[in-house]
């Protein structure tokens, strides 16, 4: 996504624990149906007939679900019912064997990482992948690199378009650090923070590429309550102020169903249910993929 500075929209500051607000240069554009604000330039994911096969293993069976631009999207179901393995295919590390995905006209599908990142789809994987000794700050710029102009001799030499790009970029990280509730703890190394910190400078980092899309692979898992609160409130502030579509893979079947707009239930490879979160939770085909089948009750002899 294109960076937009001319709005900047107040977002309830909960992931800091205190009252008063947080301001973020958001994306202008229109409120969806969740009454969130949808950047005029982002277009819906949609996901078509995708198959994933590892050998004589498929591991996705044409699976098709579309995510509404500025919502969030939650992608749930078993252990092994294929979610890792559609994010894969969604950020470009795995090449599926049939289907297609599209975020608006344009084809994702069999584009490299680095490519899809380009056009804006950030991924936020499960485990920690933050430098330990770099600070919070050189961190959160690891974000910017796509957006970054000035060549490498350019900044070395601190040329004046290298420097001014330089200190636009560090804003941005203090606007996008404050946004999560870490703009006091930039200087630090980012292995001194606690996990669910180290979870939200991932998050941050993540932003930090203005994406049109962010991929969310279980953002809170192992968190405390506490922390897990934090990160849903900054996850919905995503959606409710920035107006990026987001895609959640997480366990958490309380988190899901305060944030997602909508969900679909994967199970061995394929699509069991697709819908509103109150729908989806109440459906019989993912009750038993949860809990299994209900055993019929034996016959007592009287």
């Amino acid at each position: 996504m294109e960076e937009h500075h001319s709005a900047a929209t107040p977002v309830a500051d909960e992931t800091a624990g205190a009252t008063g607000t947080t301001e973020i240069a958001g994306a202008t554009g229109t409120t969806g149906t969740t009454g969130a604000t949808v950047a005029s330039d982002i277009p819906p994911l949609t996901v078509r007939d995708v198959t994933v096969r590892f050998a004589g293993l498929t591991a996705l069976d044409a699976v098709s679900f579309t995510v509404r631009p500025g919502t969030v999207h939650a992608l749930i179901g078993p252990n092994g019912a294929g979610k890792s393995t559609c994010f894969n295919v969604l950020s470009g590390v795995c090449r599926p064997a049939g289907g297609s995905v599209r975020l608006g006209e344009q084809e994702l599908t069999g584009l490299p990482p680095h490519r899809i990142a380009g056009l804006g789809v950030a991924r936020i994987f499960q485990n920690l992948a933050l430098p330990p000794h770099a600070t919070v700050e050189d961190c959160l710029l690891l974000g910017r690199h796509r957006l970054t102009r000035a060549g490498f001799l350019a900044a070395g030499l601190r040329l004046p378009a290298a420097a001014r790009e330089d200190r636009r970029h560090r804003e941005r990280v203090r606007e996008i650090a404050a946004f999560v509730g870490l703009e006091g703890q930039l200087d630090r190394p980012a292995g001194s923070l606690p996990y669910g910190q180290q979870k939200l400078a991932e998050l941050a980092r993540a932003l930090c590429m203005e994406p049109r899309v962010l991929l969310l692979d279980e953002p809170v898992a192992g968190m405390t309550a506490d922390e897990r609160r934090r990160t849903a409130a900054v996850v919905a502030g995503v959606r409710d102020s920035l107006g990026i579509s987001i895609v959640l893979v997480e366990h958490d079947m309380g988190v899901v169903m305060r944030l997602a707009d909508a969900v679909t239930v994967l199970d061995f490879g394929r699509r069991i249910a697709d819908g509103t979160p109150g729908d989806v939770q109440n459906d019989p085909a993912v009750v038993r993929a949860y809990l299994g089948e209900r055993a019929e009750p034996e016959e007592t002899e009287s």
